[in-house]
């Protein structure tokens, strides 16, 4: 924990996917909750949101692309952009970090990785998704 976290107000955030319990609906810690936003946008497509039809990234798309170099640059700058966005407030956009590949004995599967610094608390966190 560091210095900041125990000075910020304990705050419950809504959990994704929705899901309600004997309590109301359920809740995640902030880290859980910057977690989930990433992976939705991981995984929701553009177009997918009807009031928001530039949000998402669309990962599994990706899946069915050639496995080539320069794609994966391409969908690292798409991804760091949507992330920015999505994330604006919560995580400083300098420090987000994505990597996109995929193992050399499994070219099926996209690697990716995305790596952020919590803006308020300084505490970075990485998080790894394999796309199949």
């Amino acid at each position: 924990m560091s210095q900041y976290e125990s000075t910020l107000p304990r705050v419950g955030y809504m959990a994704f996917p929705f899901r309600i319990t004997e309590n109301g609906a359920a809740q995640v810690a902030r880290f859980d909750h910057i977690r989930q936003q990433v992976e939705q946008v991981l995984f929701t497509s553009p177009g997918e949101r009807v009031f928001r039809p530039e949000y998402g990234f669309g990962a599994r798309q990706h899946v069915f692309e050639p496995n080539a170099v320069g794609l994966w640059e391409l969908a690292q700058n798409r991804l760091y952009g949507a992330l920015s966005e999505a994330l604006a407030g919560e995580v400083d956009p300098k420090t987000i970090r994505v990597d996109i590949g995929a193992p050399p004995d499994q070219p099926e599967v996209l690697m990716v990785q995305i790596s952020y610094t919590i803006a308020a608390l300084a505490r970075e966190e990485t998080h790894r998704f394999e796309v199949t």
